[in-house]
């Protein structure tokens, strides 16, 4: 799999980065999210499949992304299908940095360091390349406005924003109301996304333990995200030096 390419993962989360603020929308929806985004973009590449609500490894071989290969070796170690939502519920310390860690080192975006209250230490990201973000939501407004069944990727895309709730962020207030119920429509025109993104709102809404009745191809009812996962006025709890994951010191931007 090339590099040319940005994956799904990416993708959402700077979709997720407030420009203004240099913090995340949806912190904590958003780490089932890219954990969902990481199963789309095995798909696309061929390495997984879905066998009913379960995540099946086709192939085996590696993608040539560190990131989404660990998460394919995962897989591949289960032995047996893994029901999406028991996957994309588990823990995921540290997915969230690791793709900002990333997007910084390709110059995508630059970390601002900061401290709250003077003294704790954080890290808040600002967007480099704009014009980068501003062509990933132009697609997801074009399959808005027109009606035009999306590629496959965008569908995805279209698909896990929903579900983690970014459609309040990207279509606010009573004017993107419309927006936002097209933005959840978007989910049928891809099967592999929309199994992902229902998995990613069963976990929210506590439902994961329960087998999922897969939907029939081109139903219309999707479930709402749940409504829990909001981004605080300060834009981000602060880790302490001493928390879990990759945090060496605080990072108020990668929630």
């Amino acid at each position: 799999m090339g590099r040319s390419r940005r994956t799904i993962p990416e993708e959402l989360l700077l979709l997720a980065l407030d420009p203004t603020t240099g913090t995340t929308a949806q912190p904590q929806s958003l780490d089932l999210g890219l954990a969902g985004a990481q199963l789309v973009e095995l798909a696309l590449a061929g390495r997984i499949a879905p066998d009913g609500d379960r995540i099946a490894v086709v192939m085996a071989r590696p993608t040539g992304d560190p990131t989404l290969d660990s998460a394919l070796e995962l897989l591949r170690r289960r032995g047996s299908p893994v029901r999406a939502v028991h996957w994309i519920g588990g823990p995921r310390l540290g997915l969230r940095q690791t793709y900002l860690t990333h997007l910084e080192r390709c110059g995508m975006v630059h970390a601002v360091a900061g401290q709250m209250c003077g003294v704790l230490p954080t890290t808040r990201y600002q967007a480099t390349e704009t014009a980068i973000s501003r062509e990933i939501r132009a697609r997801l407004d074009n399959a808005i406005r027109t009606g035009v069944p999306p590629d496959p990727r965008t569908a995805a895309l279209a698909a896990l924003a929903h579900a983690v709730g970014l459609g309040k962020h990207l279509y606010p207030g009573n004017e993107g109301r419309s927006s936002r119920s097209r933005l959840r429509d978007l989910i049928r025109h891809d099967p592999m996304g929309g199994l992902v993104a229902h998995a990613v709102m069963d976990v929210q809404n506590g439902v994961a333990v329960q087998p999922r009745r897969q939907q029939a191809a081109g139903a219309t009812a999707v479930r709402q995200p749940a409504a829990r996962a909001t981004a605080d006025p300060a834009g981000a709890p602060v880790q302490s030096r001493h928390g879990h994951g990759h945090g060496r010191m605080a990072r108020v931007g990668a929630r």
